[in-house]
């Protein structure tokens, strides 16, 4: 999904604002089916989630974050230092939609 900048703003000011914890840290073994069946269930639940990624150099993180988004069709909402924001609409409820424009 495509957000516009304006809705990627706001739905950053929601995950500040509710400050969100990380739902899913990703640990010293990586990426593995347990931790993309967190990370699925979480975005299923809340939609806007935080995920604490380990301490790899910043391609690496860019890159993992960047397939973890690709795999489960969500968009990166913002990442600061070793958190990122993700965020995927769900159908039923749809908390965020007040803030949503694509592109």
């Amino acid at each position: 999904m495509n957000l516009n900048k304006s809705s990627a703003k706001q739905l950053r000011a929601e995950a500040h604002r509710l400050k969100l914890k990380p739902v899913v840290m990703i640990g010293q073994n990586g990426l593995s089916d347990n931790v993309h069946m967190e990370i699925d269930n979480a975005l299923s639940h809340h939609e806007l989630i935080k995920i604490r990624v380990p301490g790899l150099d910043a391609n690496d993180k860019k890159q993992m974050i960047t397939s973890i988004a690709q795999k489960h069709q969500a968009s990166i909402i913002q990442t600061i230092g070793h958190v990122a924001v993700l965020y995927r609409r769900n159908k039923e409820p749809d908390r965020y939609a007040k803030f949503i424009t694509t592109d």
